[in-house]
């Protein structure tokens, strides 16, 4: 998991410090769900693509320099399927 640097206000410092039991990583990964379906991606398929594409190769690294959106995603893990389908119908 990458740890990113999130800037918080002071009145959500102060909140969070009332209420410790609040988790705020989850609140952020809420946060980002409702983004995504405003953009009509759905997560479990996002996180399924970002694991055929690690299970090729691709670093997470790699695969955020190479895509920018879900369907380049897509066309990425379907390009590498096609040339592992092209590759071994060759070599038969």
């Amino acid at each position: 998991m990458i740890t990113r640097s999130v800037t918080i206000e002071d009145i959500d410092q102060l909140f969070l410090a009332w209420h410790d039991h609040i988790n705020a990583s989850a609140l952020y990964r809420q946060a980002l769900r409702e983004e995504m379906e405003l953009r009509d991606i759905d997560a479990t398929e996002l996180r399924a693509l970002l694991e055929q594409a690690r299970a090729k190769g691709y670093s997470l690294d790699e695969i955020t320099n190479d895509t920018d959106r879900f369907a380049e995603l897509q066309a990425l893990v379907d390009e590498q399927q096609s040339r592992s389908t092209t590759k071994g119908r060759d070599e038969t």
